[in-house]
């Protein structure tokens, strides 16, 4: 054969295996899509199953600090509406003085990095502890955002602290950020947290620990139970350790999020824009799934890749609500038969990608 010849044929052969080969950067703007998911063999531990997924794009997020991160550092500050003044950072900016509110609080952000928020994130102190009810981004250097919030303590009223801190250690559990991040519902928040509250102190059974859970009103309190962060580490370590090897072998591969069985049942899928956003929240995130597993009845069904696969590329939905704020970000609920989908794009500038995307069964 001649060279003039096999020459095609060499440079087709080289294009196929470069299709191939990983993505492992994206374009500023280039969106994601959920064929671009990819789901690999599950981690088992008991009655909780987690699918790893890869992604065929990744996305610079190191600008972005998480909640914990600010808390911690206390550049910032979440505290209850009342409590706005001296908070400001330019004087003709409006003070509202209309007192504390169970489902708002203000949130100041004074670190020179954009903030992302997940729904399900808890944050303790001030009146009563509360739980984000959106996914939102806060621009660097903020002055006070009104923050959409709702109770998981119905029994407290009076202030502990003028700040609030966060739980770092764990979020809420689907079962809870699924009333707040789609019913939308005060009431049916109070009423998942204390369905949860009492599967684990009947879990605990006639004990101590059983009893000091039943007492309290507060969703966090229970989850920061000895007792119960006993069990729900049990499940949640063997799971954590297995994935946290899995996302270091599969960094060049984009490890980007899970999708999450319990009984068999896929009840619940994060995806992040990267990795690195991905290895910040999956401590807590596990110990959330964990918690809904310890209270579910252990079944014997199994779901497989395939079934995973499908839940994930199912996002065609009935209905679309979008909110956005200009230059910042976009937050997309879909509806669809059986799911709804929570969608975070950020719309800041070299990004104009999906931060995060949450996908619950209903």
């Amino acid at each position: 054969m001649t060279f003039k010849l096999w020459l095609p044929l060499v440079v087709l052969a080289v294009f196929a295996a470069m299709s191939w080969l990983p993505r492992t950067a994206a374009r500023a703007g280039e969106m994601p899509s959920t064929n671009s998911y990819k789901i690999l063999d599950p981690i088992r531990h008991g009655n909780l199953t987690v699918f790893p997924v890869v992604a065929a794009v990744s996305h610079d997020t190191h600008e972005f600090l998480t909640l914990d991160e600010g808390v911690r550092s206390g550049e910032v500050v979440v505290t209850e509406s009342g409590n706005v003044q001296g908070l400001l950072r330019r004087r003709e900016a409006p003070v509202r003085r209309d007192g504390a509110q169970v489902n708002r609080l203000v949130l100041v952000n004074n670190s020179k990095q954009p903030l992302m928020l997940l729904a399900g994130e808890i944050v303790t102190g001030g009146k009563q502890d509360r739980v984000i009810a959106k996914d939102r981004i806060v621009p660097a250097e903020s002055d006070p955002i009104d923050l959409n919030v709702f109770c998981v303590e119905p029994g407290r009223w009076t202030a502990t602290s003028a700040k609030f801190g966060s739980m770092g250690f764990a979020m809420a559990q689907p079962a809870v950020r699924a009333k707040a991040m789609g019913a939308k519902d005060q009431q049916q928040v109070w009423e998942q947290v204390r369905r949860q509250q009492t599967e684990i102190a009947a879990n605990l059974e006639a004990s101590p620990a059983a009893a000091s859970v039943q007492a309290t009103t507060s969703y966090a309190r229970v989850m920061d139970n000895a007792a119960v962060k006993e069990q729900v580490d049990s499940v949640a370590e063997p799971i954590q350790r297995n994935y946290q090897s899995v996302i270091r072998e599969l960094r060049d591969r984009n490890a980007v999020g899970v999708v999450v069985a319990v009984n068999g049942e896929i009840i619940w899928a994060d995806m992040f824009a990267s990795t690195n956003l991905l290895e910040k929240y999956w401590p807590k995130l596990v110990r959330s799934y964990a918690a809904e597993a310890i209270v579910t009845r252990t079944g014997s069904r199994e779901v497989g890749v395939k079934s995973a696969q499908e839940f994930l590329q199912q996002m065609e939905g009935r209905r679309e609500t979008v909110e956005s704020e200009p230059g910042l970000y976009r937050h997309t609920e879909i509806t669809g038969d059986g799911f709804k989908a929570f969608e975070l794009t950020s719309l800041l500038p070299r990004t104009g990608f999906d931060l995060h995307v949450a996908k619950m069964s209903e």
